[in-house]
């Protein structure tokens, strides 16, 4: 099943939904708001997308929290992101091993 990590106010996350909504691919929203991803999940994503760094956001709004996450290393960064799930970008797509970030239609139309 597709999870989609996303926010209710993010464009881009509804954008995502919408396209799974149309080609009635069912999926699971999960709101970061409210209960964001474990470090489980956290690492996965990092792995399937080619290393933490990639997570960041760099144009969100919480800049204390990016320049912390810049200067820190290893588990500790890790450790800050699962704390400050505001600076991922959104949305994350899941299916199975497979993740992205952002808006990724192309990418999603290859998932079987």
């Amino acid at each position: 099943m597709i999870q989609i990590f996303g926010t209710k106010k993010c464009n881009d996350t509804k954008k995502a939904e919408r396209f799974f909504k149309e080609r009635s691919i069912k999926f699971q929203f999960i709101d970061m708001k409210e209960k964001g991803m474990s470090k489980g999940e956290l690492n996965s994503v990092a792995q399937a997308v080619g290393g933490i760094d990639k997570l960041i956001n760099e144009n969100c709004k919480d800049k204390d929290t990016l320049a912390l996450i810049a200067h820190m290393s290893g588990d500790d960064r890790l450790e800050k992101i699962l704390e400050n799930q505001q600076v991922i970008k959104t949305p994350v797509v899941r299916n199975g091993k497979a993740a992205t970030l952002g808006y990724q239609p192309d990418a999603w139309k290859e998932w079987k």
